[in-house]
């Protein structure tokens, strides 16, 4: 006869779960005095749980938690189609390819907790079982709960490496009252590599698994602000997210799996061209890029980007386009559009320094003012 934990395990392939472990509900306090270092020292992202109290203890948001059952979903690092070289193109990174990763391990924590209710040999027991599903935006520490459910060790860029599908996984887990045999964690296999520190353009990572959620070039992707200025050509063509310090992992060589049909990529949602992507309306916005997880913040960081990416990509014949967004009504995307103006017309700088002169008598934001300085100065 099967155990409860044996018959969820059965399951959870049955239901495209490609790992899963079990661990205690035991406090992660060991995490505490990590978490409050960062915080301190200015390193968070701000789109983290902010309680930390919660983060660490499961109590403080479930009641009597005994378990937590961690999953994995692995995902697509190639695309199968062609990628055309009409115009210059974005592109997005791997964890925002396809069907937002949000919704697809949301569905399979929801099957999976049916199934584990469908197990109750009485009403009264079923009655009695409860469950708390999160995924990336909950407050536990995703990476945390899969290492010490077995899943894989979290590496020194932070992400958890799984033996079977390296750190191309996304994350999910599920507190619960009932009491499951934990999984043995798994010991950290780095070793001395340190391919992904040397490898991350910024200095973002800090060589523990822990990193300046400032400087990494994923988070910058996804600020709405001005992006500053010694991020901008470091993003090369990518408009949302950063794969840097996972595509030199040595655990992520050859890694590519094709499980779900939800998360296989389209050309034109995640290797978008630039041009269009400056005029676009919210309607043509959503209906390209609204399931992807990449359009969380909506277009502006994206249109910012793709300002960033043509300059990096010397896109002049997106010059008309760019010009345009001068006259845009938000100032991100005004004085973005200057810098890659300056960068666009190094060479024949008199339409540009006309143009900013003229829109300098006009501009009141303080950013936009600095930027057309820099710009003519450069320029003049």
């Amino acid at each position: 006869m099967q155990t409860l934990k044996e018959r969820i395990i059965a399951e959870s392939k049955q239901l495209g779960i490609d790992k899963i472990g079990f661990t205690t509900a035991e406090p992660f306090d060991y995490l505490e005095e990590s978490l409050l270092e960062q915080r301190s020292l200015g390193h968070t992202s701000g789109f983290e749980h902010q309680n930390i109290k919660e983060r660490l203890y499961p109590e403080e948001t479930f009641e009597d938690p005994q378990s937590i059952i961690a999953i994995a979903l692995a995902y697509p690092t190639k695309i199968h189609e062609k990628v055309p070289r009409d115009e210059k193109r974005g592109q997005f990174a791997r964890a925002s390819w396809g069907t937002d990763y949000h919704f697809i391990l949301k569905e399979r924590l929801t099957k999976l907790i049916d199934f584990i209710k469908e197990q109750a040999e009485t009403e009264q027991i079923q009655a009695q079982w409860r469950f708390a599903p999160q995924v990336d935006t909950g407050e536990l520490v995703d990476v945390a709960v899969a290492q010490r459910a077995g899943l894989g060790f979290i590496g020194r860029n932070g992400l958890l490496i799984t033996e079977e599908y390296g750190s191309f996984v996304y994350l999910g887990e599920i507190i619960t009252n009932i009491q499951f045999e934990p999984d043995q964690p798994v010991p950290n296999g780095c070793g001395d590599c340190t391919r992904c520190i040397t490898g991350c353009p910024t200095g973002a990572l800090l060589g523990d698994g822990r990193m300046n959620a400032k400087k990494c070039l994923s988070y910058q992707t996804q600020t709405k602000g001005m992006m500053p200025e010694q991020y901008r050509k470091k993003i090369r063509n990518v408009i949302y997210g950063c794969d840097i310090c996972q595509l030199v992992c040595p655990y992520n060589r050859g890694k590519d799996f094709h499980f779900h049909e939800e998360m296989e990529p389209k050309v034109d949602e995640v290797y978008p061209k630039l041009t269009p992507l400056l005029s676009i309306s919210n309607r043509e916005f959503k209906e390209q890029f609204g399931h992807l997880a990449g359009s969380w913040r909506g277009k502006k960081p994206l249109q910012r980007n793709a300002l960033i990416a043509l300059a990096n990509l010397g896109g002049k014949e997106a010059l008309p386009e760019i010009r345009s967004c001068l006259q845009d009504q938000r100032p991100v995307i005004r004085g973005t559009a200057v810098w890659a103006l300056g960068q666009l017309t190094k060479k024949a700088p008199d339409e540009t320094i006309s143009l900013l002169q003229e829109l300098e008598k006009n501009e009141v934001d303080p950013e936009v003012l600095d930027e057309i300085a820099k710009v003519l100065e450069k320029l003049g």
